[in-house]
């Protein structure tokens, strides 16, 4: 992820986003431009939605890829690279979802810290989201965490 400078407030963001065509991610304020991802991170991504949609789609939920960005109380926009939407309300906007059940990451040697760390308190703030999943590139690995509820 490339930062631009930081100051923007979400309306900026919005805009810049509608008007670019590379995608940005938001986070309190700052913005990155999003890097271009591997062959193996394509791979990995694309396998991944296939399998999910395969296991989601009779219970009435959706599956989305990197080109749809999840949102918390407008504090930060993510693509991830997967997500499982199950929540009717996520129908209401085309781009941007808010109540993902599930979201992947696959891992690159550039955001492995921040995917591992900050993102992933930022999406714990999400209610409806039961697991995280992690998966690396370089290895054979995949780490689910998942919330437990009381």
């Amino acid at each position: 992820m490339i930062a631009i400078p930081s100051g923007f407030n979400l309306q900026d963001y919005l805009v810049l986003e509608g008007d670019s065509n590379i995608r940005h991610e938001y986070r309190y304020g700052s913005v990155y431009a999003m890097a271009g991802g591997s062959d193996d991170h394509d791979e990995i991504s694309l396998n991944l939605i296939e399998l999910l949609r395969q296991k989601v789609r009779a219970q009435g939920c959706s599956v989305r890829s990197g080109n749809v960005k999840v949102n918390y109380a407008d504090a930060f926009f993510y693509y991830p690279d997967a997500f499982v939407t199950c929540d009717p309300r996520d129908s209401e906007d085309r781009y941007v979802k808010r109540h993902p059940k599930l979201i992947a990451e696959v891992l690159s040697p550039s955001t492995e810290k921040f995917d591992r760390g900050e993102k992933f308190k930022d999406y714990q703030q999400i209610e409806s989201l039961e697991e995280y999943v992690l998966i690396a590139q370089e290895q054979i690995q995949v780490e689910c965490r998942r919330r437990v509820r009381d």
